[in-house]
C-alpha cells in the first residue's frame, strides 16, 4: 500500500509499506477520503512539538473496514466508518471524568501514532465510528473538525440569548459558527478576522456580524453596534487575544480558548475575577462523534460550506500548500485515495 510519510521536517513521501494486520482489538479501514488540518502542516513543517518522526499523518479520515482483529465481530466487516483520531488509556483521571482528549497518556492518530493519509490504516475497533447510509462519503470525513466546534460548545453551554464573538475565521472558527447557529440557535453571531474572502464564509455558515479587525477597531465595532459578548470564542490563538477578550466581555461571559501558542501572554487578573469571568480551554474532542453524527443526521450542519478543494493523495504536496498558502479561496482539503497498491 501506499502511505504518506513525513520522515522529517519538510521531508514528504509517498512510501510503500506493507499492508497491515489488525491486532486485537482493532479493525482495518480502507481508506476512501482524508482531510488536512493546520496540524498536518505543522508536522510537515516540524512546528508540532508533539509529533515523532518518521509519520505517518492526517487525523481526519473515512473509508471502510476491510479487515479485524481477534475479538471484534467479523460482521463489522464492510461498514463504513468515520475514525476518531483520540486514543486513550480509560482509566486515568482525566479519562475518569470524560475528557479522554486530556488522558495522561494520550495518542493521536497522525501525531504519536501513523494516521490516516494511507490507503489503508489500523485503528481501535471503538475508535471506528459506524456512519448512516444518509450519511454521504464527504460528510463523514468533515466529522472530525465538527467534534472540534462540539467540544467546545460542551464546555461553553452556548444559549439562544448569547451575543457570541469568534475570533478567526479558519476551519474551526467556521464549524463553531455552524454549531452555535445551527445547534444551538444562538440569535448574535460575531466573526472578527483580516481576510475578508474568509469573513465572507463565515457569513454564509450563520454569522450576524463580520468585521475586518486589521482594518477596524474591533471595540470601536462592538461599541457602534451596542454589543458586549457573552461568549467568547478564540480559533485564532494569537497570544494578544485572551487579554483584548477579557477586556471586551460581558460581566458573567465565558470565554473559551483553542490552539496551542507557546508564546507568553500578559492578562489582567482583575478583569477576570472583576466581571467574574469563566475561561476554558479545548482540545480535540471528548466522546463527540456520535453527537456530530447526530447534528448530520438532523440537518443542523452543512460540511459542504467548508469544503473547497480535493486532490488525489498523490498530489498532497501541492494540496498542502493550497491549503497554507491560498488562504482567500481555500477553507477544507480532501484527499481522495484510490485503490491501487
Amino acid at each position: 500500500m501506499k502511505s504518506v510519510v513525513i520522515r522529517e521536517p519538510n521531508n514528504l513521501v509517498i512510501e510503500q509499506r506493507p499492508l497491515p494486520v489488525p491486532a486485537a482489538g482493532e479493525v482495518r479501514v480502507k481508506v476512501k477520503l482524508a482531510g488536512i488540518c493546520g496540524s498536518d502542516s505543522h508536522i510537515y513543517r516540524g512546528h508540532n512539538p508533539f509529533a515523532k518522526y518518521p509519520r505517518v499523518i492526517g487525523h481526519e479520515f473515512f473509508g471502510i473496514i476491510d479487515a479485524v482483529g481477534d475479538g471484534v465481530d467479523k460482521k463489522r466487516i464492510g461498514e463504513r466508518v468515520s475514525v476518531d483520531p483520540v486514543i486513550s488509556c480509560g482509566e486515568c483521571y482525566p479519562c475518569s471524568i470524560g475528557k479522554p482528549n486530556v488522558c495522561t497518556s494520550l495518542v493521536v492518530l497522525g501525531v504519536h501514532r501513523d494516521g490516516g493519509f494511507s490507503q489503508y490504516a489500523t485503528v481501535p475497533a471503538k475508535n471506528a465510528f459506524t456512519i448512516p447510509d444518509a450519511i454521504s462519503d464527504k460528510h463523514a470525513v468533515m466529522i472530525e473538525p465538527f467534534t472540534i466546534a462540539a467540544n467546545v460548545t460542551g464546555q461553553a453551554a452556548p444559549r439562544e440569548n448569547d451575543v457570541a464573538l469568534i475570533y478567526g475565521a479558519g476551519p474551526m472558527g467556521l464549524t463553531t459558527v455552524q454549531a452555535l447557529k445551527g445547534v444551538y440557535n444562538v440569535k448574535q453571531i460575531i466573526v472578527a478576522d483580516r481576510i475578508d474572502e474568509r469573513l465572507a464564509m463565515a457569513k454564509n455558515c450563520g454569522a450576524d456580524w463580520v468585521i475586518n479587525n486589521g482594518q477596524q477597531s474591533l471595540q470601536d465595532f462592538l461599541a457602534e453596534k451596542g454589543l458586549k459578548p457573552t461568549l467568547i470564542v478564540d480559533a485564532a490563538c494569537h497570544p494578544s487575544i485572551l487579554q483584548e477578550a477579557i477586556g471586551l466581555a460581558s460581566p458573567a461571559a465565558r470565554i473559551v480558548l483553542m490552539g496551542f501558542s507557546s508564546d507568553p501572554c500578559q492578562i489582567i487578573q482583575q478583569g477576570i475575577t472583576g466581571k467574574e469571568l469563566s475561561i476554558f480551554s479545548s482540545r480535540l474532542n471528548a466522546n463527540k462523534f456520535p453527537t456530530v453524527i447526530e447534528w448530520l443526521q438532523k440537518g443542523l450542519i452543512d460540511p459542504d460550506k467548508l469544503i473547497t478543494h480535493a486532490f488525489d493523495y498523490q498530489h498532497v504536496i501541492d494540496a498542502i500548500e493550497v491549503f497554507e498558502k491560498d488562504q482567500r479561496k481555500c477553507c477544507k482539503v480532501l484527499l481522495t485515495f484510490s485503490d491501487e497498491q
